[in-house]
């Protein structure tokens, strides 16, 4: 992870789907200037989803063919400036670490939890990549550079509280 930019660790129980999202939009909304993403699971599933590959290719244009689903052990000595939970499991099991990141909580529905026809299942995942991109480009837009930490805490919570938008 680079020196100069801020590191942002997405979590999740099985980092196969909303944690892969949010790791891969992040680097949209921030157009890679400000913040290296990484995702993780508290109990990972050991494959992406397969729709979530497909909703990040075809609707936000972008190659995650690189993407993998990983333990929060693969980054234990990693000093994060911030930690997203973005499923209510791993918001209970997550790991303390080292350097007191800013921690915010953004739980949604797993849209891997699905159940329907593999239409109702892609608009599931969607609807998810909708929700957390729309958090994500909120999230980019603070100014970091003005905001003491315990400011910069709460907006970032605010965020992960604030209504879903329907896809």
């Amino acid at each position: 992870m680079g020196p100069d930019k801020l590191k942002i660790l997405f979590l999740c129980t099985g980092n196969s789907a909303r944690s892969i999202l949010a790791e891969y939009l992040i680097r949209r909304a921030d157009r890679g200037q400000r913040f290296e993403s990484a995702s993780a699971g508290t109990v990972p599933k050991g494959e992406v989803n397969p729709l979530a590959l497909q909703v990040l290719r075809d609707v936000y244009k972008m190659d995650a063919s690189d993407a993998r689903s990983k333990s929060t052990d693969e980054y234990a000595h990693v000093k994060f400036d911030f930690v997203i939970t973005v499923c209510d499991s791993a918001r209970e099991t997550c790991p303390i670490w080292p350097g007191q990141p800013v921690v915010a909580h953004w739980g949604m529905p797993d849209p891997a939890a699905m159940e329907g026809t593999p239409e109702e299942k892609l608009r599931a995942f969607k609807g998810a990549a909708v929700e957390l991109n729309r958090r994500l480009e909120l999230f980019c837009n603070l100014p970091f550079d003005k905001l003491d930490r315990l400011r910069l805490e709460q907006l970032t919570r605010e965020i992960g509280g604030r209504q879903a938008v329907e896809a």
